[in-house]
Parts: structure tokens; sequence; C-alpha cells
């Protein structure tokens, strides 16, 4: 019998983003039976599941959320993301889980997390850095999984090839649309800018958006180096995948990033101002790194044990 055999759980999210589907997959593999309820007019939205609603879509879901809850035997209801959580601990009958994915311990969604967490029966964060945020002692740090089967190590050049980058060049790889505010973009282009200067080597930096997951680990194999400039992060799922791929990365400090490279090389963390030396030094010894046998301890498989066993503890009380 699969540890999570005859768990019911009925997950609230605000998108059907495909971390949050990877969760769901993971979950049923460990015999977790999972329902979905998502917030009227989701979308997916490039590794966010904070994706904006109107007020006239969140009061839709009140009614689709009792409506399950009258439907189904379920045994807890695990809310994804800090906005779900008014509709998970306004019934009184089954316990809360809440997993928070990162923004939603800050601004405006920051606000509503912290009103409603303290209601949950339990909650689990991304880093230490969002249980500081948050503010409560007792979460649970469980990071988002990384899928091992689909992002592992391919030949660069192949990798080029098939994504149609130029094969001489060096390549460095900002796996977000330029768009996305928060991931900070500007910063990106200036360190490459500059490295480019002081090294005299045309570096290409490419951006990503709409572009199929599946596709994912060709860009990320084809890419000397994957610079992450955020502002905020919980744990980017980016920075893993390129782990799982034996990718460098260069990254500000932020969310669980400077726990999950610690040992891995060429890699690092730093400051805004020490991403350029960085990414020389990163660039120049021209090999893979060894982030693959660090990140397994972040499969998907080993998130699920982790959650499951959440379950098994608020279900039991």
């Amino acid at each position: 019998m699969a540890e999570g055999e005859g768990l019911r759980v009925l997950h609230l999210a605000t998108s059907r983003e495909v971390f949050f589907e990877q969760q769901i997959a993971a979950l049923e593999e460990k015999g977790v039976d999972c329902s979905v309820c998502v917030v009227p007019g989701a979308e997916q939205v490039d590794g966010d599941m904070g994706s904006r609603r109107g007020v006239w879509e969140y009061l839709q879901f009140l009614p689709r959320v009792r409506r399950e809850l009258r439907r189904g035997e379920y045994d807890l209801i695990h809310a994804n993301y800090g906005l779900t959580a008014p509709f998970a601990v306004t019934q009184f009958r089954l316990p809360v889980v809440l997993t928070l994915w990162g923004s939603d311990v800050v601004g405006f969604d920051g606000i509503v997390t912290k009103a409603c967490a303290w209601r949950a029966d339990a909650v689990t964060v991304r880093s230490e850095e969002m249980r500081a945020l948050l503010g409560r002692k007792d979460s649970y740090v469980v990071p988002s999984g990384v899928d091992l089967e689909l992002f592992r190590p391919i030949d660069r050049q192949v990798a080029r090839k098939h994504v149609g980058w130029d094969l001489g060049k060096t390549h460095v790889l900002f796996p977000y649309s330029p768009d996305y505010e928060r991931k900070n973009y500007p910063l990106a282009k200036r360190v490459v800018d500059r490295v480019t200067r002081e090294t005299g080597e045309e570096i290409s930096l490419h951006t990503i958006s709409g572009v199929d997951h599946r596709e994912m680990p060709y860009y990320i194999n084809a890419a000397d180096a994957l610079l992450l400039t955020s502002e905020h992060e919980g744990s980017p799922n980016t920075v893993k995948e390129a782990m799982a791929c034996n990718v460098p990365v260069v990254s500000t400090d932020v969310g669980d990033v400077q726990e999950r490279l610690r040992g891995v090389n060429p890699s690092g963390v730093a400051t805004e101002h020490s991403l350029a030396p960085l990414l020389v030094e990163v660039l120049q010894e021209n090999g893979r790194s060894n982030g693959r046998e660090s990140v397994k301890e972040v499969s998907w498989e080993e998130i699920a044990g982790q959650l499951l066993d959440i379950y098994q503890e608020v279900t039991s009380e």
C-alpha cells in the first residue's frame, strides 16, 4: 500500500502553474487522492502562484470552495499561496495546511497571508528567509521540488543546436521574461554588459518567456551559466533545475539559494556589486558544475514525502 493511501486532500490554488502540477503528481505517486479547486480565470503565469485576480474572481471562488467541500469527503485542505488562505481557514471542520511560495509573504499579499497564517494547522515556507518574514517560528521549511528525470545534463553543443544558439559564443541565461519586474532583468543586463567590457569577450544574454517547460532543459544546458538577479525569492526552481543539469549558477542572495549552492562549484552567491566578478570567475572555468548530486535532496519524491508527513501529523491531532 502506498504511504498516503486513503488520504483525501482538497488543494486550493490561484493557478495551475507547472510547479504546482508537479507537486500534485508527486503526492499522487505517494497514494494521496488530490482534488484541485482553482480561482476562476486561472492561467499559467511564469513560475508565480500569485498571478493577479480581481475581487470578482475571488468572490466567485468562495462558493466554489464551499460546494467542493460539501461534495467531497476530505481529510484536510491544502491552501497553496497566501491568497487562498482565507478560503481554507474560514471553515472549521477540516485541518488546514498552508504552503507559501515566495512573493506571498511581502506586499499586499503578505498582509493577507499573515492575517490568516496563524489559523492554519501547519504552514510550509520555502526558506528560512520566508519563515523570518512570516514571523511564525513553527513553520516547516519545505523547498519546492525539481524533476530530476526532465532536468538532466545534455551535451552543451547538442543543446545549442536544439535551441538555435551560436555554437562558438559564450551564453548566459536569464530564465525569465525581461518584463517580470521582481526578477530584475535590468540588473542582469548591467552585469553582463560589465563582464563584456572587462573581458573583451562577446557574451549573449538570453531571456525566456512562453517556452514549453519540457524544452527548458535544452535552454539551460545550452548556457555557460544561469544568472539570477531577483530582489526576492522563496526557493527558485530555475536554480535547482540548473543544478540538476550541472550548469553553473550565479545569483543574488535570495530565498534558499545560498543553502542550495553550498558546496556547488563553479557557482556562487554575490551582492549586486559583486555579481559581475563572480560571473567572470565562473565563465573562465568553462565547465560544468557538480550541482546534480546536491540537488537530489529536493527531488519531488523527497518533497512529497515531507508534505505527506505533515498531512499525517495534522490529521492525527
